[in-house]
């Protein structure tokens, strides 16, 4: 499973699960990850950025829309260099809270 699949199928599952982000604002969720403990806190800030990771894919692939038709190839351009580094920084912080041991459950 390529890393885009897994964060559109991780962010449809947290969604599934009732993270309210978009009912509620990050600051209810904020608060409902604190009182579920630490591990709610890791799933919340996962989920937080896989959202992040969705919406620089989404303005990537705008970017690169837009640069098609203007430049040969629109993967050198700055800009499509800058949100691709995003990606793995944010891609980089996904690993290593996914690779921290869950917590028990009660």
């Amino acid at each position: 499973m390529s890393f885009w699949e897994k964060v559109k199928k991780n962010l449809q599952k947290g969604i599934k699960e009732g993270i309210e982000v978009v009912k509620g604002g990050a600051v209810v969720v904020k608060k409902k990850a604190g009182e579920l403990g630490e591990e709610g806190k890791r799933r919340y800030r996962i989920y937080e950025l896989h959202r992040k990771v969705h919406k620089e894919m989404a303005e990537l692939g705008g970017v690169i829309y837009d640069l098609r038709s203007k430049v040969e190839n629109p993967i050198l351009s700055g800009n499509v260099k800058e949100i691709i580094t995003r990606i793995k920084n944010l891609e980089e912080k996904i690993k290593e809270l996914e690779e921290k041991p869950k917590m028990p459950s009660r």
